[in-house]
């Protein structure tokens, strides 16, 4: 039987919106004239044929909605709110606009969701994959205080300042990535194409080779009869690392081994402090319990060791500890002026206030330190590359010198 999107009226002049099952328009306007309304617009939800549906469904599954997506919608989202359009025209301009299917089709739902009764935070929450607890959560809030465009516009603001931290760190990290994907490749290529000849050259010759050259004919001979292995290795490398990092153990002891890196350990501290202020100022300034905003900062961490200290924390403070107390067992991760601050704000009541300046200062102190990364890296890198072009040369090499010392 079709189904209808209606808007009616009762007779007292209370609105009604929803979707219905009824043959035709008529009978709808009947069956809703039953019940004190009156038909005011009705619109036939067409049915998706089920071979395009099981296709979209499945190229879109795996595609990604990206932090900028996110950020484009909630900015505009809190400007059509605040010129007072209504949310389900709202979604509906913003589905059209997005050029993400799959964020088309997740705004399209929400709409859908809304038109039936649904508040927007009910609506998010079955999208888990897509729109984060935190989100969630500020929206709920939002709505349960009338503030819903400043929620949204904090929100907005989180975000643009997540997307910035993160892009100045993946920016830093791409010149060592490339340099050691390079020097990776330029081994393999040496290892297949070049050592095979000298290898041929050595046995003609029966001169006895040295420990290091046997390890890299060892291995030149193990690619060049492997390599579809390896090249099926590589492939699939990326999937393997995904399911060993969401194992709790491993993931515990690679977070300890960054924590304690010379030059990746400050960052990652700095990183995780000016996250935790900036997620846990906006989520206070909109109206979220402290606890329930520290449970929430938790699940946003990346670092197992970060997240378990916030959650310690917040159990001290349902106990009836101030925040401040809580986090100073964990100095080693979080600095103290950042707990030192957090007590200002208790005492002053402007804790979403200092903690939005703490994370302004440690973006700015993340800014600093990844903008000089490429200068303290790259000596770094001299010497790995170094070591290993000094390594394969004198492997190489020292068979040649003893050849002509025998002759």
């Amino acid at each position: 039987m079709p189904r209808f999107f209606y808007i009616a009226k009762s007779f007292k002049g209370k609105d009604r919106t929803g979707v219905l099952e009824a043959p035709d328009e008529k009978t709808l306007a009947r069956n809703l004239r039953q019940e004190g309304y009156i038909l005011i617009k009705a619109k036939l939800e067409k049915a998706q044929p089920l071979e395009r549906k099981i296709s979209f469904d499945f190229l879109t599954r795996f595609k990604k909605i990206s932090l900028t997506e996110k950020i484009f919608f909630t900015r505009n989202l809190q400007i059509m709110i605040g010129a007072g359009i209504s949310m389900p025209r709202a979604l509906r301009i913003l589905s059209e606009q997005t050029k993400n299917k799959k964020f088309k089709n997740t705004l399209s739902k929400i709409e859908e969701d809304i038109t039936k009764g649904q508040n927007l935070s009910d609506a998010l929450s079955r999208h888990p994959e897509i729109f984060s607890e935190l989100f969630i959560n500020m929206i709920k809030v939002g709505e349960e205080s009338g503030t819903l465009e400043e929620v949204l516009k904090n929100l907005t603001h989180q975000m643009e300042k997540e997307e910035e931290l993160s892009s100045k760190v993946k920016g830093a990290m791409i010149y060592p990535l490339v340099i050691l994907t390079v020097m990776i490749f330029i081994g393999i290529l040496m290892m297949v194409m070049v050592v095979p000849k000298l290898t041929s050259i050595f046995k003609e010759l029966k001169v006895d080779l040295p420990f290091t050259t046997q390890i890299i004919i060892g291995l030149g001979k193990s690619l060049e009869k492997n390599w579809p292995i390896l090249i099926l290795a590589l492939l699939f490398l990326p999937i393997f690392l995904k399911i060993i990092l969401k194992k709790k153990e491993t993931k515990k002891i690679i977070d300890k081994l960054v924590l304690k890196l010379p030059i990746i350990a400050p960052i990652t501290r700095k990183i995780n402090t000016a996250s935790t202020s900036r997620i846990l100022g906006s989520l206070i300034a909109s109206g979220v319990p402290i606890v329930r905003s520290l449970e929430i900062v938790a699940n946003t961490l990346g670092n197992f060791y970060f997240k378990e200290a916030i959650k310690k924390a917040a159990e001290d403070v349902q106990k009836g500890k101030k925040l401040s107390q809580g986090l100073t067992p964990y100095q080693n991760l979080y600095p103290s002026i950042m707990i030192q601050m957090i007590a200002i704000g208790e005492e002053t009541g402007e804790s979403s206030g200092i903690l939005g300046k703490v994370a302004d200062f440690y973006e700015e102190e993340v800014s600093n330190i990844t903008k000089n990364l490429s200068s303290i890296i790259e000596p770094i890198l001299m010497v790995i590359i170094g070591a290993a072009v000094g390594f394969f040369a004198i492997s190489m090499i020292q068979p040649m010198y003893s050849m002509m010392g025998a002759i």
